[in-house]
């Protein structure tokens, strides 16, 4: 993409195996699989896009979740405009923690990025009775933390995915906008 406008480098973490690579990729390549494939360390993924007459690029950090590569977050949250915080709907023990660790990822971004606007996509909703999500408690998180907003996604589905990044995306780009006038 030529002369692209704005460049975005978004963040995207939370606990492994919550969908945060699955969710890149139905957004970026409208592709989803089966089988889970660790993230060691992180991994990048570029998608341009267009809002208006401005080519945008869009660099999406998917960081590994595992305490192991706890070491290398420091390092790619460099730079990042916006953080997405994935968390599981499963009812399950990874949904149970994933959920709790939310505060954890919250407080990383802020300690290595300060203020972006950060939002939470709550994964999965495909394994799960829709009607069932309890979005009291993710209202709460958000308005405690002064977040952007949250999604119901499912990577696998693609239900609320383009709506979810294309809402943080279309922030992004208001704000950079109105300072590059």
């Amino acid at each position: 993409m030529k002369d692209i406008s704005f460049v975005f480098k978004i963040v995207v973490i939370g606990d492994g195996r919550v969908g945060k690579t699955s969710l890149i990729q139905k957004f970026t390549n409208s592709t989803f699989k089966e089988d889970y494939t660790k993230t060691i360390g992180a991994h990048l993924s570029n998608y341009d896009n267009q809002i208006n007459e401005d080519k945008i690029r869009l660099q999406f950090w998917d960081i590994a979740g595992q305490d192991k590569f706890h070491f290398l977050r420091p390092s790619f949250f460099n730079r990042s405009r916006a953080g997405i915080i994935v968390y599981s709907l499963e009812e399950n023990k990874l949904g149970v923690e994933s959920f709790k660790n939310i505060h954890d990822w919250y407080d990383e971004i802020k300690k290595y990025c300060g203020d972006i606007p950060i939002m939470i996509f709550a994964n999965k909703v495909d394994l799960i009775d829709g009607n069932q999500v309890n979005e009291s408690s993710i209202k709460e998180l958000v308005e405690e933390n002064k977040l952007l907003g949250y999604r119901i996604t499912s990577a696998k589905t693609g239900e609320g995915v383009i709506d979810a990044f294309n809402f943080i995306i279309n922030d992004l780009y208001k704000k950079f906008k109105s300072l590059s006038k």
